[in-house]
């Protein structure tokens, strides 16, 4: 089972990516904008892009196009930092916290049905062991 463990990882966070890519294209909106939004609100806003890169463990060029492409839609916005004047701050906007409303109604259906069957210890035990995995690869940097 060790050895089908990374592939069966894969498999569901690719099906998730697809069905909520599928449901939120109508919005203009990725599953990777998406979690970028979600990491921004629950990572506390005022983020620099360096915090929020190192908060989703996605390199900064990565996160440079996703923050682009959320602030052309108006969604978030970088403001100066007071104690940095080369670092900018992460905000989403007020049309942003109420898109967000609209995208976390629909991403939580896609969890609910995609969880269906599992009760609530299974998931706990899971997200225990994901937890523990990102310890072990953070040790392996």
């Amino acid at each position: 089972m060790r050895d089908q463990f990374p592939f069966a990882v894969a498999r569901v966070t690719r099906r998730w990516r697809k069905l909520l890519d599928e449901r939120l294209k109508d919005l203009g909106v990725t599953q990777a904008r998406w979690t970028t939004m979600v990491y921004l609100q629950k990572g506390g806003e005022g983020l620099t892009q360096r915090e929020l890169a190192r908060l989703m463990a996605i390199e900064n060029p990565t996160l440079v196009r996703l923050l682009d492409s959320l602030e052309q839609q108006g969604l978030i916005e970088r403001r100066p930092c007071p104690n940095d004047r080369r670092a900018r701050r992460l905000h989403l906007t007020p049309d942003g916290t109420e898109f967000m409303e609209v995208l976390t109604e629909r991403a939580a259906k896609l969890r609910e049905e995609m969880l269906e069957g599992i009760s609530d210890e299974d998931i706990e035990g899971a997200v225990k062991v994901f937890h523990k995995i990102m310890e072990n690869a953070e040790r392996q940097r």
